[in-house]
């Protein structure tokens, strides 16, 4: 099913591509909204134009980085309707369990480290600053990515401490960049159905925009698939959009698509929300691709989420980053996915798709390419 719709609209023609607002010399002015749900309507031209702006950023580069997630615990006092995380048998890792995942994730070649967790009750700044430091201490070399803008709050709250005195601890720390999670959906009337306890917009955006400019860089994400609307993802889009107009902090974008399975929002009346099909997340990766062009130019597919093929299908709508290794991966993913997938497995995903694979580090330096 994936290679026959891809199939069915792999032209090479654009020609007919662009309406009289637009020209194949400026395909950026197809970016305003109007203009994009239109393009949702017509997934032909929106494909085409998708992959057009993918060969201007990116050319036939598909990347990915060896990383390990460290999870480092499912306790968490917050009350989001999508999680299947802390519903599973509470745990909180040691120092000693943490330095051995690293090891383990070094031995296989990661250069990347990704810690996320629940937000647990008695967790203040330290303690985050000392998972940090712990890490850093015997792996100097490896790169930290960790705690969202969520966490940020959580820590500033229970510490008493302004978000942006924490960010600086955390640099100090190890920090190298930060997950743009936490952002689900960027408009205030969604996230009071999905997370309402969770930071609003506008604190979501002062973090992220703080980070960047202390030099520390982040993703972004879209969590869809829910209640949210078409108009709900633009705007989402165009948040994401002007910050990195303003900031240059964002390092990719990385669309999630929303797992219903042990969760409340899940739960809910088939008709109540709206699951993405196969054509919607292909037709969302190339949505992405063409409204945050030319700011924001890698837009991953997570396997984790979609499975393997339906990722690698969006590798042919405007996608070009298939994320990483992970190695263990447990806040939300495909159940049907192995939680660790192998590079020489990512490499020929990526070349059954006629591209070309590329290792690259957290912040999208060359590592090493597979011709």
């Amino acid at each position: 099913m994936v290679s026959d719709v891809s199939d069915a609209l792999n032209v090479s023609d654009v020609s007919d591509l662009f309406g009289e607002s637009t020209s194949a010399a400026n395909p950026a002015a197809a970016a305003d909204s109007a203009e994009l749900e239109r393009l949702w309507s017509e997934p032909v031209r929106l494909f085409r134009l998708a992959n057009l702006l993918r060969e201007k950023s990116c050319r036939s580069d598909v990347s990915f980085v060896v990383n390990r997630n460290i999870n480092f615990t499912n306790i968490c006092i917050g009350s989001c309707r999508f999680c299947s995380f802390k519903h599973s048998k509470r745990y909180f890792l040691t120092s000693e369990q943490i330095l051995e995942r690293t090891a383990d994730a070094q031995r296989r070649g990661a250069t990347e480290i990704c810690l996320q967790g629940g937000l647990a009750p008695r967790m203040e700044l330290e303690d985050y600053c000392a998972i940090l430091e712990t890490i850093h201490r015997d792996f100097p070399r490896m790169h930290l990515h960790a705690y969202s803008p969520m966490e940020v709050v959580h820590m500033s709250r229970n510490s008493r401490v302004e978000p942006k005195e924490c960010l600086k601890e955390l640099k100090r720390s190890g920090l190298g960049s930060m997950p743009g999670t936490a952002a689900e959906v960027l408009v205030d009337s969604v996230r009071q159905r999905i997370c309402p306890d969770k930071l609003k917009t506008g604190e979501w955006r002062e973090i992220i925009k703080t980070a960047h400019r202390l030099g520390i860089p982040s993703t972004s994400t879209l969590l869809y698939g829910h209640v949210e609307s078409l108009q709900d993802r633009l705007q989402h889009l165009r948040i994401l959009r002007d910050i990195q107009a303003e900031t240059g902090g964002f390092t990719e974008l990385v669309l999630l698509p929303f797992i219903p399975e042990n969760n409340i929002l899940g739960s809910l009346p088939k008709n109540e929300f709206r699951k993405a099909d196969l054509l919607d997340h292909l037709k969302m990766h190339a949505l992405a691709r063409v409204a945050l062009y030319p700011h924001i130019t890698n837009i991953q597919a997570s396997w984790t989420k979609l499975g393997r093929d339906v990722a690698a299908a969006a590798l042919l709508w405007g996608a070009n980053d298939l994320g990483g290794t992970l190695m263990d991966e447990a806040i939300a993913r495909n159940a049907a996915e192995d939680p660790f997938i192998l590079v020489q497995d990512l490499v020929e995903l990526i070349k059954e798709r006629g591209r070309r694979p590329v290792q690259r580090t957290t912040t999208y330096g060359h590592m090493r390419a597979f011709d």
